[in-house]
């Protein structure tokens, strides 16, 4: 966790945005930035489960893309200034804020309910808005959150949590998952394209680097 003292220029958090209009709807800013940032890459290879040689260099699109992250919550920064509510709820709305991403609203489980009791024969799954990680002007990925846990570590007299950790598991959206005409698709295609021009700046490397001459 970020010392409360050190100013955070720039905080990583979470961005939900309209899938049709992109137009956004809430921003989640992580109060305190972690220190790490865990990410697995699964790679999709076309010749992992077929014994046809000519398939062993060939991909079968992007790789599965996972981040995890503890993010630290803490009322007493908060407390001095009395308007916010934190003297009342502790850190409640910072919790509800992150917990409500995996929720549906309860005005879709309502109307969904409104349906059944009419008799629709066919309800479809309640879609939330696409969530965007966001961490630094040059990641910003959308996201589906697929683990989340909270340990809460202190309380005030009334119960309030004021202190808690949240852990985070987020899985990059592909156009394998959203396809090229979602926002999402083209959110990821952005995302994969940043990285092929960030990869275009590390400088290049002689054989000798790696001690040899020459290819075998």
């Amino acid at each position: 966790m970020t010392a409360p003292n050190t100013p955070n220029l720039v905080h990583g958090g979470l961005v939900l945005i309209d899938p049709a209009t992109s137009a956004v709807q809430r921003v989640i800013a992580l109060q305190y930035n972690p220190n790490t940032l865990t990410r697995s890459l699964q790679v999709h290879g076309a010749g992992k489960d077929t014994a046809d040689r000519s398939e062993v260099l060939r991909l079968t699109g992007p790789p599965t893309e996972t981040i995890k992250l503890e993010a630290e919550l803490d009322a007493v920064d908060q407390l001095e200034f009395a308007p916010n509510g934190a003297s009342r709820v502790g850190i409640f709305p910072q919790l509800a804020a992150l917990e409500t991403l995996i929720y549906p609203t309860s005005a879709q489980l309502s109307a969904n309910h409104a349906r059944e009791q009419a008799g629709t024969l066919e309800i479809l799954p309640m879609e939330t808005p696409l969530a965007l990680f966001v961490w630094s002007a040059q990641r910003i990925v959308p996201v589906r959150v697929t683990e989340f846990s909270v340990t809460e570590e202190a309380f005030d007299a009334s119960l309030n949590p004021i202190q808690a950790k949240v852990s985070l598991g987020l899985r990059v959206l592909t156009i394998d998952d959203a396809g090229y005409t979602h926002r999402a698709g083209s959110l990821f295609m952005t995302y994969l394209q940043q990285k092929e021009r960030l990869a275009a700046t590390n400088p290049p490397a002689g054989l000798d680097a790696l001690g040899i001459t020459g290819i075998p």
